[in-house]
């Protein structure tokens, strides 16, 4: 290899470096709750239990802040009704989603009296910890925009700054709640769902920045890299909110640790700010905006000098590709793409990395136990999310996904029943290790890899939906698990299983449909994938 060549290799991992770190803020800001979920509840919800009119303030806020959400919602879903059908259809299914969700929310939401039940404190605490969702799905959806606005790295540099708005606004709620005028509960949501939308910014923009900074035959392990930045940021967290609890007194954690918790994301976030200073904007976005002798410039860094104008060619040309509707290709591939994101979710992976300290307390383990467990899961995804990546292109999507289903079903089932009968913990430890291989090997990686693959090139904008519909089916799980685990009757019949046999049972449903209905894209061009459907 050259000298010029060895230059261009470096400075793609350093661009690639740099553009990782959005995935590890994704893992660091998802994740971070984990370790503040029972200070969260002393803080907030337990502060105003006992008193009336901040109880009373406090549900009125919260139902101003779910309905707003609900709304922002329900406006991304009319953004995507209107690209599946004529306007009229539209129009009319999107009055029926308005009218009924306006039901429900009178009847069993805004009707609520002002009294903090228990339910609607495990609502409140389920929102708490799932919120930044909401964001999510709002980053995720404006990525395309904004990518196509202000450009890739550009866009990485507003998640950056939206993360150390959030590390600031979650730590200290009561402080940074002077540009809200809300309660400290109000505004904890709000910071969180400010960093969501960042999370949401950098999960679609972090990798397409490096897809389209890398030269075409180290793509696809480049592309990777970000996976592996995601659960490495999960990582690098469950270390961070061990060290600051370790040795301290409950006290002090529900008063002050789980601050620093969420302060410490301001250290990844800043370095991920100054970094994208010094990297360039991607030649794609460049030809975009007519700038094509940057592009030419940037290329030759990246790529060498001979090839970097065929290069240039092959992006001008990619944009001369017509859209086609959604529905070209008819509901299959629509269907199974949502339904790829949505069992993703359903099969429970997200409480386990929201919630395993709160898990492994209720099997007994005290604080620095839990949160040691907690980083032992964190090794093991990260560990078998590894593996994924280098076995999925020789062993196969579909064998890995139907064979992580499995797992995850006798994991959650044996988890769900060992709890109930109240056995042994290391059992119900091992189990959930267990859980999480099987899914860090399958259905984490992998569901990214079909989604990629699926859609045809005139249609990808359809993963936008598939993206958005697994952040919302993420907060619906997400939010609901207290729901299920904290309420007293449940827990009473069910010793805190009932949950987890859900899980399982939706694992055993993701078998059934993997099997049935996806099919197999090992070693198959885009193009073959496409008469796929066509044939359909």
């Amino acid at each position: 290899m050259n000298l010029s060549a060895k230059k261009s290799s470096s400075d793609i991992y350093l661009i690639t470096a740099v553009a990782s770190l959005g995935g590890l803020l994704f893992g660091y800001d998802t994740a971070v709750i984990s370790g503040a979920v029972g200070s969260l509840n002393d803080f907030f919800i337990k502060a105003i239990s006992n008193d009336i009119v901040a109880s009373a303030s406090a549900i009125t806020e919260f139902k101003v802040i779910i309905s707003l959400c609900t709304l922002a919602i329900i406006a991304l879903c009319a953004s995507f009704i209107f690209r599946f059908y004529k306007r009229s259809t539209a129009y009319a299914i999107i009055t029926a989603i308005v009218v009924a969700t306006g039901a429900y929310f009178y009847f069993e939401f805004l009707m609520i009296k002002p009294e903090l039940t228990e339910n609607l404190k495990n609502s409140i605490l389920g929102f708490m910890v799932s919120s930044a969702l909401v964001g999510c799905i709002i980053g995720a959806a404006a990525g395309d925009r904004i990518a196509n606005s202000i450009g890739r790295r550009n866009g990485l540099l507003v998640s950056a700054i939206l993360f150390i708005i959030s590390a600031c606004g979650s730590g200290y709620p009561e402080v940074m709640n002077i540009f809200l005028g809300s309660s400290s509960l109000t505004s904890f949501i709000i910071y969180r769902i400010i960093g969501g939308i960042g999370v949401g910014l950098a999960s679609m923009l972090a990798p397409l920045y490096i897809a389209e900074m890398a030269p075409a035959k180290i793509r696809g392990k480049l592309v990777s890299c970000n996976q592996f930045a995601i659960v490495t940021g999960m990582l690098v967290v469950y270390f961070v909110n061990y060290y600051i609890v370790k040795g301290q007194t409950v006290e002090w954690i529900n008063s002050d640790g789980w601050r620093y918790m969420f302060l410490s994301e301001n250290i990844p976030a800043l370095l991920f700010l100054v970094f994208l200073l010094f990297v360039p904007k991607t030649p794609r976005f460049q030809v975009l905006k007519g700038k094509e002798t940057e592009a030419l410039a940037t290329l030759s860094k990246l790529n060498g000098h001979d090839d970097a104008p065929f290069i240039l060619q092959d992006i001008k040309n990619s944009f001369n590709i017509k859209k086609a509707h959604w529905l070209s290709y008819g509901w299959g591939v629509v269907i199974i793409g949502l339904m790829l994101s949505i069992f993703q979710q359903f099969v429970g992976i997200n409480v386990v990395l929201y919630y395993a300290p709160e898990i492994f307390k209720g099997m007994g383990l005290g604080t620095d136990a839990s949160m040691i467990q907690t980083i032992i899961v964190g090794l093991i995804n990260m560990l078998f999310t590894v593996l994924a990546i280098f076995t999925v292109d020789n062993f196969g999507r579909k064998k890995l996904m139907l064979i992580g289903s499995v797992f995850m079903a006798i994991s959650m089932l044996g988890l769900g029943s060992a709890l109930y009968l109240q056995g042994d913990p290391v059992v119900s430890l091992l189990l959930m290790l267990l859980y999480i291989a099987a899914f860090a090997m399958s259905w984490g990686p992998i569901t990214w890899v079909l989604l990629s693959e699926i859609f045809p090139n005139k249609i990808k904008g359809v993963m936008a939906v598939a993206v958005a519909a697994q952040w919302l089916a993420n907060l619906i799980v997400s939010w609901t698990f207290p729901l299920m685990n904290n309420n007293q009757g449940l827990t009473e019949m069910f010793n805190h299983g009932f949950s987890y046999w859900i899980y399982g049972i939706m694992a055993l449903l993701s078998a059934l449909f993997i099997w049935k209905f996806v099919p197999e894209t090992k070693g198959k061009a885009l193009e073959e994938i496409e008469h796929l459907w066509l044939k359909k």
